[in-house]
């Protein structure tokens, strides 16, 4: 009966540490989550001079953050353009693409999709924000490079 008694201390014992680990865990995702979110909110509308923050394109529920273990993260964002036919869609996905891969200092991957319902063309946008030759041949013209560049530079850079 003692032996009985033992063994089941031990597996409290365990099972309480394993919830404030999950529990650290937790609060870690949550914290990574609002450094992202951080880096995110400031990115301009290319149309309007507001922010995505300011437009609600952007929010701290958007931003999800997975542990994929060795110090590497699993970031998903999920944006909602402000009408179901934005035409600069895309053009959000890659600056939010272009300022997370420049400003983020811990190790990722990077999803980006378009929150469901909120866009009519969103699986044809999903992939392309998602696709790396696409970002980067996009990245490569001169006038689209431009309109990021004015869309992700902080106002005091």
């Amino acid at each position: 009966m003692e032996i009985l008694s033992s063994v089941v201390n031990k597996v409290f014992q365990l099972s309480r540490l394993s919830d404030a680990e999950d529990e650290r865990r937790s609060r870690r995702m949550e914290e990574k989550a609002l450094e992202v979110y951080d880096v995110i909110r400031t990115i301009r509308d290319p149309e309007k001079p507001n922010t995505l923050e300011e437009l609600d394109v952007v929010t701290e529920k958007c931003v999800e953050v997975q542990d994929l273990g060795d110090d590497e993260y699993l970031i998903i964002i999920r944006f909602s353009p402000t009408v179901p036919h934005c035409s600069l869609a895309t053009l959000i996905g890659l600056c939010l693409q272009v300022k997370l891969q420049r400003c983020l200092p811990f190790k990722h991957k990077l999803e980006i999709y378009i929150t469901e319902g909120t866009h009519s063309t969103e699986e044809d946008i999903n992939k392309q924000i998602n696709d790396k030759e696409r970002v980067a041949a996009a990245m490569e013209n001169p006038n689209l490079r431009e309109i990021v560049e004015q869309c992700v530079t902080e106002p005091d850079d």
